[in-house]
């Protein structure tokens, strides 16, 4: 039965053996019906008064003035210069150039191409061995342990630079977030839950407040609502803080409000300074709920420590989620790297290091800090204030600029209490590099980066955050040959108008040696061909 199969013309093997030929054939058919194709014009030239016609062209060309071409290849160098500047703004937002996209998904298509299915090589593990893993997975989205208060935060952000740094993409994923956590049984909806599951909808700040107001008026036990209006009105932590008091007294037994509620309370302490209590209301809530690690608490409670400066507490927590089968993120390979870097950040020179070579501990000082690269490249940046900071966003994608921007937005005074620790940042970060010179091809201590992350990271960060791009794209082709041409015909432009008559001798120069090839297999082909053969195939 297998053999049969096998030996079926209809196979698929011989399917794509079938479409591999014909594809490696088309070249050589479509190269020969050219050749055939200049032939048979040679050959009708004379029926066709193709000599008469180029007579005539010449002639019409010899008499149009230097203007002429002056206001050509000025117009050329005006179009190709509007085209330069479209493609670099469209590189810019989408990180494509919009010809070469053009191209791909509609003429490609045309001309036969396919798309390279082959991934298997992007998700090789560090031995080599390889995992069937998607895209959508290595570009999950996921919540910020960290993010802000909209009233009291982001809306004060707001007041100040008219900027809005949250995108209605984030937003809308909040928004998900909320009904499913707060909403999940919607089976049994109360008349507040049901108002409650429009407001979470609502585009439009005022309107979800009215609708958390409208809730609290037909149960003056929502909780749902007073969180609403704890993230939402409040323009004071204090007054976030009350209202969540208030919702945690409604909330009951409901465990994902109160597991919501009791670490929006810790988030509170944390920023009123109150970081003792706010890290036993964390050790409290992870004791109290285990199975709830996916919400990242530790991570809370990581900055808690750093604050307090409690390294021992931190370098514990990081012993029992600072696991292999653990999932990773930016907050835990970069505490553990501030760790070992603070160790021997202040004693630490470049020059005395080369003289003398690394010690152990510098030596796992370095390593931790090229794992903490390897795993996201974006944040040494925001570290060593190359680059500027913005409010992070609610959801951040792992391994992407927006983790990094959240990561650095909280642990930045982390990074500089250590004395020396971002000197010796600074003066290993870029070694991650020469370790993994093919990221998306090949990892050293993690899987291969994700290609993704860029288009994820635009839709998560505002429009006027310059997204982190990694590795460092190289400008397209059409960008470069857009940027050649109208340079070119600029400067054609400029010669022509100053030197009018030089241009003209140089232009039929390159002419006559440009078509010269073209005479030559013309007089050769004549001198092959029986002058009869050309004599009947005129007449044909």
């Amino acid at each position: 039965m297998a053999d049969s199969s096998g030996s079926n013309p209809q196979s698929p093997g011989f399917t794509e053996k079938l479409k591999s030929w014909l594809c490696w054939s088309w070249t050589y058919i479509c190269a020969l019906w050219f050749a055939m194709v200049l032939t048979m014009v040679y050959v009708l030239r004379s029926p066709l008064k193709l000599q008469e016609t180029v007579n005539a062209a010449s002639v019409f060309l010899n008499t149009l003035t230097p203007k002429f071409y002056v206001a050509l290849t000025g117009t050329s160098s005006l179009i190709s210069g509007l085209i330069l500047i479209f493609e670099w703004w469209y590189f810019r937002k989408y990180g494509t150039s919009f010809i070469e996209q053009v191209s791909v998904s509609h003429l490609r298509p045309l001309l036969g191409g396919v798309e390279n299915s082959s991934s298997t090589g992007l998700f090789s593990s560090v031995n080599g061995d390889t995992e069937p893993r998607t895209n959508v997975a290595e570009c999950k989205v996921w919540r910020n342990p960290l993010n802000l208060f909209r009233g009291a935060e982001y809306s004060r952000y707001t007041w100040v630079t008219g900027k809005e740094p949250l995108t209605y993409y984030d937003m809308n994923l909040s928004a998900q977030d909320h009904q499913t956590f707060f909403l999940g049984d919607t089976q049994q909806l109360r008349p507040e839950d049901s108002v409650m599951q429009k407001a979470w909808r609502e585009r439009n700040p005022q309107a979800r407040i009215r609708a958390a107001y409208q809730a609290i008026e037909l149960n003056r036990e929502c909780a749902a609502a007073y969180v609403l209006l704890a993230e939402e009105e409040a323009t004071t932590i204090t007054e976030a803080e009350r209202l969540f008091k208030q919702a945690l007294k409604s909330a009951g037994k409901d465990t994902n409000l109160v597991v919501y509620i009791k670490r929006r309370l810790a988030m509170c302490a944390r920023k009123l300074g109150r970081v003792k209590e706010a890290v036993k209301m964390m050790r409290d809530l992870m004791k109290e709920f285990p199975l709830l690690g996916m919400l990242n608490i530790h991570e809370n409670l990581l900055e808690a420590l750093l604050e307090l400066q409690a390294y021992a507490d931190v370098q514990a927590v990081l012993a029992k989620y600072d696991d292999i089968s653990l999932p990773k993120s930016a907050t835990i390979c970069y505490t553990s790297a501030l760790l070992k870097a603070r160790a021997v950040s202040d004693k630490f020179s470049p020059e005395a290091a080369s003289r003398r070579g690394l010690s152990t501990a510098e030596m796992n000082a370095v390593e931790a800090i090229h794992r903490a690269v390897e795993f996201n490249p974006h944040v040494p940046k925001y570290l060593l204030e190359m680059k500027s900071l913005i409010l992070p966003p609610e959801h951040i994608l792992k391994r992407g600029d927006s983790e990094a921007v959240a990561y650095a937005f909280f642990h930045l005074q982390h990074w500089k209490r250590a004395e020396g620790a971002l000197n010796l940042l600074h003066c290993t970060w870029e070694g991650t590099f020469r370790i993994i010179p093919y990221p998306l091809e090949k990892g050293h201590l993690f899987y291969p980066y994700p290609g993704c992350t860029e288009t994820a990271d635009r839709e998560l960060l505002p429009s006027f955050h310059e997204v982190s791009v990694y590795p460092k794209k190289e400008l397209p082709f059409f960008i470069l040959f857009t940027a050649g041409l109208c340079s070119f015909c600029a400067m054609l432009a400029m010669l022509t108008h100053q030197f009018p008559e030089l241009m003209g001798v140089f232009v039929k120069a390159f002419f006559s040696t440009l078509f010269a090839p073209l005479g030559f297999f013309a007089d050769k082909m004549e001198s092959f061909m029986p002058s009869c053969l050309w004599h009947q195939l005129a007449n044909v």
